[in-house]
């Protein structure tokens, strides 16, 4: 395994994170506990949850899957969501991430957290006082390092900048959204964590499954599968005609290449030097059988032509598409 510094950070991690959104949810205790030690066994240590994942089971499921091998891991976990609408079980305040963190590590079952996110950035709120809550935390050996999720490239700037004015460390990941079909975050986000020093771990690679080749345009999605489910995420985001169409054409590629779809859009997003480790999330052991091949999928000039040509850089699927979780910003009337 090629293990990867996270951003300028010392930290090593592997080219893959397991994501365990899932776990404790659509994937039962026994086969989240099987992936997890296959995917330690196989050289993995980066796994991602966060405290709003299935009400909290998914940290639980993980806190005691890895207990006899938490040193292995680098376990990251978030804040930031309300799910409870009550006004201080969420965002950024002081008194919710005190909280918040000690709930997670309670469910974790362990001492620390090793990168703490803010899952997304309150809008409203500015990043003094929940940098300076982090900053407390990680003094107190509760939180290793930190990172930014969901963060427009401004706002990225703008969390160094008050990091560096409050003497502490600054963040070391960033984990926006990704993917052949969604290309938008090459515009600023990506680059303005290079600038920054900021370590990429990018979720949804396979667009929310849309790039796994098991949807056909026209055909209803298969039962259990994400759409199957009518997930309100997918549907929002990813279940577009032109994003099938062109996850139909990955696949003819992939196979005139010898490898999986998975595999190839995987390899895609691990291709772009910006990314240290994609963050795939199996709901079977094997979909993360399939996530693996993805390390040693090997794509050329002629690929990066290929998907150029589907979807130009910096650009998605959908000519005029905006996720609605999060509006353009730029236009407030008066």
């Amino acid at each position: 395994m090629e293990y990867r510094y996270l951003g300028r950070s010392a930290l090593k991690v592997s080219p893959l994170c397991l994501g365990t959104m899932m776990f404790g949810g659509a994937t039962d205790e026994p086969t989240a506990k099987r992936i997890i030690d296959k995917a330690r066994d196989q050289g993995i240590n980066f796994l991602d949850a966060a405290d709003l994942y299935n009400g909290g089971a998914c940290e639980e499921v993980v806190g005691r899957s890895i207990r006899d091998s938490r040193h292995h891991w680098v376990v990251a976990t978030k804040f930031g969501y309300n799910s409870s609408g009550k006004p201080n079980e969420g965002g950024q305040s002081r008194k919710w991430i005190f909280q918040d963190v000690d709930d997670s590590l309670r469910r974790l079952g362990t001492d620390f957290i090793d990168i703490l996110y803010f899952h997304r950035s309150d809008n409203e709120a500015g990043f003094e006082e929940p940098l300076r809550a982090i900053k407390d935390l990680m003094a107190q050996g509760k939180v290793r390092y930190y990172g930014v999720s969901n963060f427009k490239a401004w706002r990225i700037m703008e969390v160094c900048r008050v990091a560096d004015r409050l003497g502490m460390d600054r963040p070391i990941v960033s984990q926006p959204l990704y993917n052949i079909v969604d290309r938008l975050s090459e515009v600023e986000q990506l680059p303005a964590a290079g600038h920054c020093g900021i370590g990429v771990a990018p979720y949804s690679p396979l667009a929310r499954g849309v790039l796994s080749g098991k949807y056909d345009l026209g055909a209803p999605p298969p039962e259990g599968s994400r759409a199957g489910r009518n997930d309100v995420r997918i549907m929002q985001t990813e279940w577009r005609p032109e994003s099938l169409e062109i996850a139909r054409k990955v696949a003819e590629r992939a196979e005139a290449r010898g490898l999986s779809t998975v595999a190839f859009a995987i390899a895609w997003v691990m291709r772009n030097r910006f990314v240290t480790a994609p963050i795939v999330g199996p709901r079977t052991e094997e979909q993360w059988d399939a996530y693996v091949p993805a390390i040693d999928a090997a794509l050329d000039a002629e690929d990066e032509a290929f998907v150029d040509s589907l979807v130009p850089p910096g650009h998605a699927s959908t000519p005029g598409y905006t996720d609605p979780a999060y509006p353009i910003e730029g236009r407030q009337v008066r």
